[in-house]
Parts: C-alpha cells; sequence; structure tokens
C-alpha cells in the first residue's frame, strides 16, 4: 500500500484544513518545496498535492509552488485542484506531474475524463469527495444528489488509475478512519481506491492495510503528519508489511 503525504497549497504555502473550510487554514510550512524535500529525505515516494485556491476558482492559482516542489524533488506526484479542461491536464503533464486528479471535473464533464484517462494510461486519477454518501464538488462547496459508487462507477472502462476517496466529516479532522466503510466503497468499484480523511494515527494506516485485498491501495496522509503523531518511518513501515491471513 501507498501513503501520500499531503501538500495542501494555500496563498502558496503548505496548510491543513478542517473539513475543507479555507476560513480554517492551519499554516504548517511557507516553504513548499522545502516540505516536499523533508517527505524525500523520510523516504516516500509520493507527494499528493492539492491547489486549494485552485479548486475554488476552477483554474491553477498555487501554480509556482507546484511547479517549486516538481523541481525541488524526484517524488512522483499526483497534483488536483482546478484542473477542468484539456489544455490543463495536458500542460501538468507536460510540465513532470506523473498524475491529474480530476474531481468536478469528473461530475461535470465525464468524457473529458475518459478521453484524458484512455489517452493518458495511469497518468489520471479521480477525486471521489464524499459527504453522506453523496459527491461534493467545486472545492466540497457544493454537494450533488449523485451517489458517489454511481460517480465512481463511470469511470471502471477507461483507464483511471485510481480514485482518491476522501470522507469530507473527517478530513482534517484527526477523528481516525472508517476503515469498514472505505473498503466497502472499494470492493463496489473495479478501480484502486486510495483512502483520504481522518488519518491520525498509524493505528489508522493499519485499519485500512487490513483491506489492502479489497481495494485499498493507498492512503493520504495530512496533518497528523505535519504535527508529529504520525512517525513517518514507522508508517511505512505498517504500509510495507504483508497482510496477515
Amino acid at each position: 500500500m501507498i501513503l501520500y503525504p499531503a501538500i495542501d497549497l494555500k496563498d502558496g504555502a503548505c496548510v491543513r484544513l478542517l473539513r475543507g473550510d479555507m476560513a480554517s487554514a492551519t499554516v504548517f510550512n511557507a516553504d513548499p518545496a522545502a516540505q516536499a524535500r523533508q517527505f524525500a529525505d523520510a523516504g516516500f515516494t509520493w507527494l499528493h498535492v492539492v491547489d486549494l485556491n485552485g479548486a475554488f476558482a476552477g483554474r491553477s492559482v498555487n501554480g509556482a509552488a507546484v511547479k517549486a516542489i516538481r523541481a525541488a524533488v524526484d517524488l512522483r506526484i499526483q497534483l488536483g485542484g482546478g484542473i477542468r479542461d484539456r489544455d490543463a491536464i495536458e500542460a501538468w503533464l507536460a510540465l513532470g506531474i506523473d498524475r491529474v486528479v480530476l474531481g468536478t471535473a469528473a461530475f461535470r464533464d465525464p468524457e473529458l475524463v475518459r478521453r484524458a484517462a484512455s489517452d493518458h494510461r495511469g497518468a489520471v486519477a479521480v477525486g471521489i469527495d464524499a459527504r453522506n454518501g453523496h459527491a461534493a464538488v467545486e472545492g466540497w462547496a457544493a454537494t450533488t444528489e449523485v451517489d458517489v459508487v454511481d460517480l465512481a462507477r463511470r469511470f471502471e472502462d477507461c483507464g483511471v488509475a485510481a480514485l482518491i476517496y476522501t470522507d469530507i466529516v473527517r478530513d482534517g479532522a484527526l477523528s481516525g478512519v472508517h476503515a469498514p466503510a472505505v473498503a466497502e466503497f472499494a470492493r463496489q468499484v473495479a478501480i484502486p481506491v486510495i483512502a483520504s480523511g481522518g488519518v491520525a494515527s498509524v493505528v489508522d494506516i493499519a485499519a485500512l492495510k487490513a483491506y489492502e485485498a479489497d481495494g485499498v491501495a493507498g492512503v493520504v496522509c495530512g496533518r497528523a503528519l505535519y504535527d508529529g503523531r504520525i512517525d513517518p518511518r514507522a508508517a511505512l513501515r505498517v504500509a510495507a508489511e504483508p497482510v496477515s491471513c
């Protein structure tokens, strides 16, 4: 199972939000490139980067910070936030981003996602942001009537690399994950699932790891890494352990 340390960008800095509320931002590092280097030094192989301002604006806002991160580390990077048209997808992939995450675009323009995923195998993921079982869009500002499983199934046959499944109620709250619920979602779709939201300890990582065979392929870790609740080496060790039968 892959661990993805999160770098959420707001006004050029690394922040963490509480349940997606931009007004609740806590700044953890004013230098995103330096933060990326810290994660690289800790042994991570991927970064999960989100342009929070971009998610609300519908276009790249923290592009300079993203480019600085890309230049600073050799880690693989998945990037989301405000990527809503083909030009943006192509531009980020050309700049060396390994995987783009499409959330609002997946709801508004599923055909765009399907074409991009088909053309760029392994380089497109879909963000499924869940609030009470329904998909949220526009930086979580709006909740739709679309069931998250129904939305995910629209992309099963087009080459989407992963679904980043975020439990909005738990995100940034350090309340722990609901691993059985994530596993239930993963079992219902034929795309690997990366869990996000609520990870508070290595115990949460182990709980999700237990469902690896059900399709839980990764975990995004945010606030608990920044405030020291999760030791990177311990977390990586748990993620790499074989699952007991």
